[in-house]
């Protein structure tokens, strides 16, 4: 900006630039008799003048701001800690930190007079010069990741994890599992850098057995099992007979002798009834044969009782002299000792009617039996009194016939009267 002025009315000033309180004077013409330039003064209050090359110069005094050849009025500040934190000092005014700091859709954050910028959520790029909506992937571009992994983003988040085969801290760098088979377990082998079970499935047969051996798989059929190991075991046998005779039961595929640790007791004998072991004691001996069989004795007859209900057994013999038990009803009962005896009616005469008995623990007529043939009975008391009937006579005891010149007589119970 140029402005003409006039001096003491005797010069004229061309006024240069004016750049942070200072002005240079450029004057056109001038007389010899004024040598300083800066006396008097041509700047403004609260200016100081200086002259370079011979000219005048003005500028605003320290703390000042403002037109140095009009008036230069006193600053907010001079250093940054005369102004609040969030305001940086500038040409003596109080100005906000971040007025023009950060570039385009930036954040700019104050702190302690410096303006922090930075890029908000979901942007990115120079934050002092501009910023950019991100592309989610962005945040594996560059891989936040160690090596050997895989960076996916999953909720805005960068996920970092080892790839196949490989084992570690994705965040500091993933290795292999193995390289050789040492760097498995015992029973394990390195196989494409993974440590595998050195028994996987398939490595042997079905049914066989798997060993390791040095990081290696050993197949064999179980016992009883027949074949290769490595593709197929057979069973020794699907029934019984499959099976030899020393070894007639097939038992879980396998050919065996039942009474080979069948339990039989001491002394027993043991019999194989298919895949059933038959315990039993010899004709000679008795006992349990599950537990001991010895030999037989008199007693052993009446063990168990062979005898019916309410019957008692004693050791005795046949008709031909063997020893067999005998069985006999128990006192007070009656019946078939051999099934079942069932307690009598009657122990004595007593718990009979009054023409009744007590025979064989069963009440019975006391005529029964007593009297002759044609003979008449009447009991009296329990006892029978046996008479022949009008128009017979004989002996009443034995016989009665019908009357003839034999006179008729009373028998009572085989006696006279």
């Amino acid at each position: 900006m140029t402005v003409c002025l006039r001096m003491l009315g005797l010069m004229a000033v061309t006024i240069g630039h004016i750049t942070q309180g200072m002005i240079i004077y450029n004057p056109t013409s001038y007389t010899s008799r004024y040598t300083d330039p800066c006396s008097p003064s041509p700047c403004g209050s609260n200016t100081q003048c200086r002259v370079a090359e011979g000219r005048p110069v003005c500028s605003c005094l320290p703390g000042h701001w403002g037109n140095p050849t009009n008036y230069c009025q006193r600053g907010e500040c001079e250093v940054n800690q005369d102004c609040a934190n969030s305001k940086a000092c500038r040409n003596y005014k109080c100005e906000d930190v971040c007025s023009g700091q950060c570039g385009r859709n930036a954040d700019c954050s104050p702190r302690n007079h410096v303006a922090v910028c930075s890029c908000p959520a979901r942007h990115v790029g120079d934050p002092s010069v501009s910023c950019r909506q991100m592309d989610p992937q962005e945040l594996c571009y560059p891989s936040p990741c160690g090596q050997n992994t895989k960076c996916e983003v999953i909720n805005d988040v960068p996920v970092c994890t080892c790839l196949p085969g490989y084992i570690g801290s994705p965040s500091s760098g993933c290795r292999h599992e193995c390289d050789s088979d040492y760097d498995c377990g015992p029973s394990q082998m390195c196989q494409q850098y993974k440590c595998t079970s050195a028994c996987s499935p398939g490595t042997c047969a079905p049914t066989a057995i798997c060993d390791v051996h040095n990081h290696r798989a050993s197949c064999s059929c179980p016992k009883g099992y027949f074949g290769d190991p490595y593709t197929s075991c057979r069973a020794e046998c699907l029934s019984h007979a499959d099976c030899p005779a020393d070894r007639p039961a097939c038992l879980g595929e396998r050919c065996v002798n039942p009474c080979s640790g069948s339990g039989c007791g001491v002394n027993a004998n043991c019999e194989a009834r298919g895949a059933t072991p038959i315990c039993s004691c010899p004709r000679t001996m008795t006992g349990d044969p599950f537990v001991r069989c010895r030999p037989f004795e008199p007693a052993d007859l009446c063990e168990p009782n062979p005898c019916g209900e309410n019957a008692r057994c004693q050791p005795g013999h046949d008709v031909t002299g063997k020893e067999r038990p005998v069985c006999t009803c128990l006192p007070g009962y009656t019946g078939d000792a051999l099934t079942r005896c069932r307690r009598g009616e009657c122990s004595v005469d007593d718990e009979c009617r009054h023409d009744q008995t007590c025979v064989n623990y069963q009440c019975r007529n006391v005529c029964t039996g007593q009297c002759g043939v044609d003979a008449e009975c009447n009991a009296r008391n329990r006892v029978a009194t046996c008479s022949c009937p009008p128009g017979y006579t004989g002996h009443a005891m034995t016989r009665c016939y019908p009357k003839s010149t034999t006179s008729g007589r009373v028998y009572y119970n085989n006696r006279k009267k």
